[in-house]
């Protein structure tokens, strides 16, 4: 199978997770799939159909920070203003304290090679996270993954179902996609956020499971074992049916 492999770089990057709107403003540590689909977007200039499209990443950051920012929470007004004119909105200024991510590094492996062009010339800056993020494009190109039944996984994401098989990451509850044709619709999924790292070996395994995997041979290799990718798609088919054969 041939993927197109993209290697993202920046300074600073911040996934807000869904419905803080004040006091504080936490990240995911790893970037939700919905982000992940808009960065695609971005680069393509375009909003693309996400039937069919899928994706696997490997994310890690150097350190972490705080800084401190502030929102206008607006609201309708009545009165007047000193000049007389009447009074449309009104509201305050609401300080909190946003978590960074610092010098994130982005793996991206998506399943449409033919969009290596896109990437190499994308239609808008390169962001990840929020508009302020700025970063770049480190590497681009198209490798063949092979298929194994000995890697190792970290700094990415599994699927919801791999929480009874896999002895590490925490559970938590995502944006999968958006729908910004359907006033911004959200579809949200539970996913395994894993962190450190877990070879194919340590996971358990029920009945006769012989599970393969896809492994990107170019990445380094940790105990003779090759990275593992467990490819998530946006809408459609389970996960599970993604990767595992």
């Amino acid at each position: 199978m041939q993927a197109l492999k993209i290697v993202l770089e920046g300074m600073t990057t911040s996934f807000r997770y869904p419905h803080f709107m004040l006091g504080v403003q936490p990240s995911f540590p790893l970037p939700p799939p919905a982000t992940v689909y808009g960065h695609v977007c971005s680069a393509l200039g375009e909003w693309v159909d996400p039937e069919g499209l899928v994706f696997a990443y490997h994310f890690t950051v150097a350190g972490e920070g705080h800084d401190l920012e502030h929102t206008h929470v607006l609201s309708a007004a009545s009165g007047k203003l000193p000049g007389g004119e009447r009074k449309v909105l009104e509201g305050n200024v609401n300080p909190f304290k946003r978590h960074i991510l610092l010098f994130p590094r982005l793996t991206l492996y998506l399943n449409r090679p033919d969009w290596i062009d896109a990437f190499r010339y994308p239609r808008y800056p390169v962001v990840l996270g929020r508009s302020q993020d700025l970063a770049a494009y480190t590497q681009i190109e198209i490798i063949e993954l092979q298929q194994t039944e000995q890697v190792y996984f970290e700094h990415t994401l599994l699927p919801f179902a791999m929480a009874a098989h896999v002895p590490a990451g925490v559970v938590t509850l995502m944006p999968r996609w958006i729908n910004y044709r359907d006033r911004r619709r959200p579809t949200f999924a539970r996913y395994l956020m894993l962190r450190e790292r877990v070879t194919s070996v340590q996971m358990l395994r029920y009945g006769d499971q012989q599970p393969v995997y896809w492994s990107d041979p170019t990445a380094p290799r940790v105990d003779g074992l090759p990275l593992g990718l467990w490819f998530h798609s946006f809408v459609g088919a389970a996960d599970e049916a993604i990767t595992m054969a």
